[in-house]
């Protein structure tokens, strides 16, 4: 592994000019050099003779050098460089432009592999400035399956080459495996030295899929090892037993509605889960409205029943208040004896400390809250079960602190961002994932329109009547000020325009990310209680927020939100007896963006529009990554590697289940890869 730390300056042709210039690709060792993989191939491997070359292919043959070099300047001043080149049958030019070295580059008699575009010149089969090798047992450059990397200016795609071989033949097939020769078995994965050779120059297409599995389960196992490593991840034996499961199912009896088959499937998964004598780590994913929160309060009587306390913590006191008042009524349905208290940072000292008081005795079973919920003096009687509501909005430390005030207690996040399974595997190493991909049948599906500035004159006067019918419009927008760079309507811009012009009569808020939360919390309460006709926002209103007489979503500059972010902000209406509405207003000039907002109008599907917005935008953009500090990918294809991701969440379940730590050969083999990948590591354990 040594070999590996070595400057690539040990490498003869790279000296100090040259290797300021790989430092522009993020190479300075002999292992940046080997790991910085090609980004495509070309074939060249398939030969054929100069005799069978037609007009306007991409062909390779091998010839020897019959006349030339014949130099000549073109009317406007090129300077045209002519070889002949020769097989058994027949004969090409071979023409470079330019290229003042090119008179230079072959002697007659040589024998050199070509690859090139043939075109048709004065009527006449030739080749323009193709790739050429001079024939050896070493070719790199023709006749094989050849890389293509990432450049920077002033290195070629055959000095990379080149330096990529001459940095293989120094390790000399010397790195060592850290993948045991069994576990390589079980997981059908090539050695190291034979993966990294061929993913630079495979000796056939198999073998490059080979190498392509091996790096690739190589970078995700890393990253899904870290993330257990950073999160206490050594699995707990001892946890809690709830055995209410018959409690749980006589409740359901009495709800005025039935779970829809993907919420019995996830109840199923829970109850299974918490009636295990060890912790349970759950997500829970659902679109907007799939009902998660009833799932939740079905896990959280689970806990009750069985004799202990558990809490809930949301990002926003609205969204705290909000499930308060929704678990108070489920409790009401049931006709439950038990206790829920909530916890923000709005209530009086006074109010905290008896709701403070009745937590530690135990009278209280349900503590709903906000990051108040953290408060060291908070202190619970027998908290058993924790569940954090659109968990990405907290920090890893906050959700730790939470869980620190039981004692091995079961987790459940719940995430009304529906993220890619692929996705889902990579930020959540640590949790089984449950899926409720089912809307509740009687869900309208939101009418989703993608429009020009043109239209709004139109678009304000149906909105109008839907606000004299009684309803209650949405209005979101990119920006807050000014920006003489983007010609965007900021949020208060267009909240006076608004209100000096087509909607003089009704009454507009205003929220923005900057106000004070009790700012915020006023304007919010006015619209929840009707009074406000119209509220004005950026993207904060995007999670959580349930208005069933809000049925207008209208969405300014559309382009420039993702689609996850604009699925979130539709959600925000579609939630009553209503038919909803979410117009997206755009007038960009990107084909990009305009396919994906047509996509948009077509789907209320959240996974389907997280998928296209993943393949579209990639694995850095996606909500979730950036705040889990996840590093981009080199080689893993996060979009469409799920086998590759899942089987090494399973085989890093293994390792960690079945206790191999305790073997040397797996604890080195972790250590070792923790280690090399510590720079990474850091900025994971950082978020």
């Amino acid at each position: 592994m040594d070999c590996l730390s070595e400057n690539i300056q040990v490498l003869k042709g790279i000296g100090e000019y040259k290797a300021k210039l790989y430092a522009n690709l993020g190479i300075y060792t002999i292992y940046d050099m080997l790991y910085h993989f090609p980004k495509g191939y070309k074939d060249k491997s398939q030969i054929i003779k100069i005799g069978s070359i037609i007009p306007d292919i991409t062909c390779n043959f091998i010839g020897t050098i019959d006349s030339g070099p014949l130099e000549m300047r073109s009317k406007r001043g090129t300077i045209i460089t002519k070889y002949i080149v020769k097989d058994e049958t027949g004969s090409i030019g071979i023409i470079f432009y330019n290229n003042r070295f090119a008179k230079l580059l072959f002697k007659h008699g040589e024998k050199v592999v070509f690859s090139g575009k043939s075109v048709f010149i004065n009527n006449v089969v030739q080749i323009e400035v193709p790739e050429y090798e001079k024939v050896n047992n070493n070719a790199i450059h023709t006749m094989r399956i050849v890389p293509e990397y990432s450049l920077t200016k002033g290195i070629s795609q055959k000095e990379m080459r080149n330096s990529v071989y001459k940095a293989l033949n120094f390790v000399k097939n010397k790195i060592t495996d850290l993948f045991p020769a069994d576990f390589r078995e079980k997981y059908n994965l090539s050695e190291i030295n034979f993966s990294i050779r061929s993913i630079h120059f495979p000796n056939s297409k198999h073998d490059l899929q080979l190498a392509k599995r091996r790096l690739k389960f190589e970078e995700i196992f890393m990253v899904q090892t870290a993330l257990l490593h950073i999160k206490g991840t050594k699995e707990i034996e001892q946890g809690i037993a709830f055995k209410e499961r018959e409690s749980v199912y006589d409740y359901l009896k009495k709800l005025p509605f039935e779970l829809t088959k993907a919420q019995q499937r996830v109840l199923d998964e829970i109850i299974n889960d918490m009636e295990k004598a060890k912790p349970m780590n759950r997500l829970i994913q659902g679109d907007v409205g799939s009902g998660k929160t009833v799932i939740g309060f079905l896990a959280m009587l689970n806990c009750v029943k069985s004799g202990f306390q558990c809490a809930m913590m949301a990002p926003t006191e609205i969204l705290a208040v909000q499930h308060f008042n929704t678990i108070k009524n489920f409790i009401k349905m049931g006709q439950l004896s038990i206790k829920v208290g909530l916890i923000t940072g709005s209530q009086s000292l006074k109010n905290k400390k008896e709701i403070y008081e009745n937590i530690k005795n135990g009278s209280i079973d349900i503590t709903i809250g906000t990051h108040s919920l953290l408060n060291e003096n908070l202190v619970f009687k027998n908290l058993s079960l924790v569940i954090t509501d659109e968990q990405h909005r907290f920090g890893v430390m906050q959700r730790g602190s939470l869980k620190s005030k039981g004692n091995n207690l079961d987790t459940i996040v719940m995430s009304a961002t529906p993220i890619p399974r692929t996705l889902s595997l990579v930020l959540y190493g640590d949790l089984d994932i449950s899926v409720i991909d089912e809307l509740p049948p009687n869900r309208k599906a939101v009418a989703t329109y993608y429009i020009g500035s043109d239209k709004k004159d139109r678009l304000f006067k149906f909105i109008k009547n839907l606000i004299d019918e009684g309803r209650q419009a949405f209005f979101v927008c990119p920006l807050v000020e000014e920006s003489e760079k983007l010609e965007l309507l900021s949020a208060k811009q267009y909240h006076d325009f608004l209100r000096t012009n087509f909607f003089r009569k009704y009454k507009i808020g205003l929220i923005y990310g900057k106000m004070k939360n009790d700012e915020k919390d006023k304007v919010m309460k006015s619209f929840i209680n009707g009074k406000t006709n119209i509220i004005v926002s950026t993207t904060v209103i995007e999670v959580g927020i349930n208005i069933p007489n809000a049925t207008v979503m209208v969405i300014e500059n559309a382009e420039r939100f993702g689609l996850a972010q604009l699925h979130q902000l539709r959600g925000r209406v579609g939630r009553g007896e209503f038919q909803s509405y979410c117009i997206l207003i755009s007038d960009t000039k990107s084909g990009l963006a305009k396919d994906r907002l047509k996509f948009m109008a077509k789907t209320n599907d959240g996974f389907e529009l997280a998928e296209k917005d993943l393949e579209l935008r990639g694995s850095g953009e996606i909500l979730g990554i950036k705040q889990h500090g996840l590093p981009e990918f080199k080689i893993l294809d996060i979009f469409r590697d799920y086998e590759i991701i899942s089987d090494s969440k399973k085989a890093v379940d293994f390792i960690y289940k079945k206790d191999l730590l305790k073997d040397e050969t797996y604890n080195k083999m972790i250590n070792h890869l923790l280690n090399r990948f510590e720079k990474r590591l850091s900025d994971i354990a950082l978020n």
